[in-house]
């Protein structure tokens, strides 16, 4: 049987160095042999995705690196943000799998439990916490969102800052014992190098949302599921070759230079 393909994509244009940190998520999972992953980067972006003018960058960002996806051979995407980013927008394009992993980790916290929180690093992320859960209609199964005040980094991840590990367990903590949570989802797929560490220290489960996806992806294959055609429309006309010729004039080539290349 030939093997599966997915494409994990990165919502900011980093190269080789910081995409070597999102592949950490992949060793840290526990995976059948017949699925492969790859890692792209997307060509542009803002440096955060916080706020509802950087929202329409990076869907449109996303939207151009899987755009051609399934014609590339991949059998899956996950999009490797818990803002979802261009989730809907490749949904509405693609007939395989679009998986993202804010709705992963919110679904699978309710399969898991009653009522479930999000620990995060900084409360800026929270309006993307807000739009997809009220999306869901699930706010009344939210115990809290509680964040440690930190600015993240959505390159370098969390390397070198295991000093901030204490912290998000101690909010983690309180989730569950001041707000009721009986599960618990890391605020964003950067968070993973604080998973093993949090997970540890509580128990009630602990959802690390990156590695989450590839499992569903790897579930959705084998069951010859994917997202329906009368939830997720697609447009009446495909402008490829416009989307393409945004992405290229507004990449910033001291970066793009370094991106792997597709």
């Amino acid at each position: 049987m030939k093997d599966k393909r997915v494409l994990v994509i990165v919502p900011f244009p980093v190269g080789e160095e910081h995409l070597a940190l999102r592949r950490e998520q992949r060793a840290s999972t526990d995976l059948g042999p017949g699925i492969a992953f790859d890692y792209r980067p997307v060509k542009v972006g803002g440096r955060n995705l916080i706020s509802p003018y950087e929202w329409p960058i990076g869907e449109t960002a996303v939207l151009e690196a899987g755009l051609a996806a399934a014609d590339e051979g991949y059998d899956a995407v996950c999009v490797d943000t818990t803002g979802d980013t261009g989730v809907a927008a490749l949904r509405s394009i693609l007939d395989i799998p679009v998986i993202g992993a804010a709705r992963a980790s919110f679904l699978t916290a309710m399969l898991l439990g009653d009522r479930f929180s999000i620990v995060a690093m900084w409360d800026r992320w929270n309006d993307a916490y807000r739009r997809t859960i009220d999306e869901l209609g699930i706010g009344h199964k939210l115990a809290s969102v509680r964040d440690i005040g930190a600015t993240p980094d959505n390159r370098g991840l969390m390397a070198g800052k295991e000093d901030a590990f204490p912290r998000l367990a101690e909010a983690a903590r309180l989730c569950v014992d001041e707000d009721g949570a009986d599960v618990v989802c890391l605020g964003s797929t950067t968070m993973h190098r604080a998973h093993a560490y949090l997970k540890e220290r509580l128990e009630v489960p602990l959802i690390d949302p990156g590695p989450l996806t590839y499992k569903i992806a790897e579930a959705l294959l084998g069951l010859g599921l994917s997202h329906g055609r009368r939830a997720h429309g697609g447009p009446t006309t495909r402008v490829d070759d416009t989307l393409r010729a945004m992405i290229v004039s507004g990449a910033d080539t001291s970066i793009t230079e370094n991106l792997p290349k597709r």
